[in-house]
């Protein structure tokens, strides 16, 4: 089987469960590191004549990361796609499933088992604390509703306070977010790359967790150590109040 993933998290959950699978991925797709593959653009603009060349026999793609008329494109001309939805953690797992072994044809992988098993382990009873989520700066964008990250996040003790926005990602001014009533600002190192910094510049009276945001946002292999990475990362934040 040949396959094409237009989406990095779903790029990895194929290349670590059967790497001879995928012969084309985006530019994004960084992970697993070295992974050999035909490059085919990006998430927004991949080259669907590139893609329609290698032959494949599927191409996964995400229904927010991947573009309509691009999808379009490629079933015009006889390929396959599949689409996911995540926004929650547990359609993460099953739309996971759905690709792996509806699509590829694959056994369900352990990591996926393990990944499941680690989260069931977090407890509900966790201390809440409200934060805003940043993921952009130059303007200042945050987690909405219904959010993959938002909802990892909720899992871990974190209440997302534009959680009932309109918005999925909305633009909040920076003195707006200052004086939301937050308990903790949550950075994460992608979209934009957050640094250390950020966090006493722009929030000086607020804790800040700087997060994996590949650990935060992905859906794959990763999720399997996310909930002890965010976890650390999110108990560092608690000793700086």
């Amino acid at each position: 089987m040949r396959v094409v993933s237009l989406v990095p998290s779903l790029t990895e959950a194929v290349a670590v469960t059967a790497p001879g699978l995928l012969v084309g991925a985006t530019d994004w797709c960084s992970h697993p590191a070295g992974l050999d593959v035909v490059r085919i653009g990006g998430t927004k603009n991949p080259d669907t004549a590139r893609i329609i060349a290698l032959a494949p026999d599927l191409v996964i793609a995400n229904e927010e990361e991947n573009r309509a008329p691009d999808l379009a494109a490629l079933r015009a001309a006889g390929v396959e796609v599949l689409v996911t939805e995540v926004r929650a953690l547990d359609g993460a797992f099953r739309e996971l499933e759905r690709v792996l072994v509806r699509g590829c044809g694959l056994v369900r992988p352990k990591w996926l088992d393990e990944a499941e098993a680690a989260w069931s382990r977090v407890s509900a009873d966790s201390p809440r604390r409200r934060a805003a989520v940043p993921i952009w700066r130059r303007p200042w964008m945050v987690l909405g509703r219904d959010t993959f990250a938002g909802d990892l996040l909720a899992r871990l003790g974190v209440d997302n306070a534009y959680v009932s926005h309109e918005e999925r990602y909305p633009r909040v001014p920076l003195d707006e977010l200052n004086a939301a009533g937050l308990d903790l600002v949550v950075l994460p190192d992608e979209p934009y790359r957050f640094a250390a910094s950020d966090g006493p510049e722009a929030f000086p009276e607020l804790p800040a967790a700087l997060v994996s945001g590949r650990h935060l946002t992905w859906y794959g292999p990763s999720l399997a150590e996310a909930a002890g990475v965010l976890g650390a990362a999110l108990r560092v934040a608690r000793r700086q109040t």
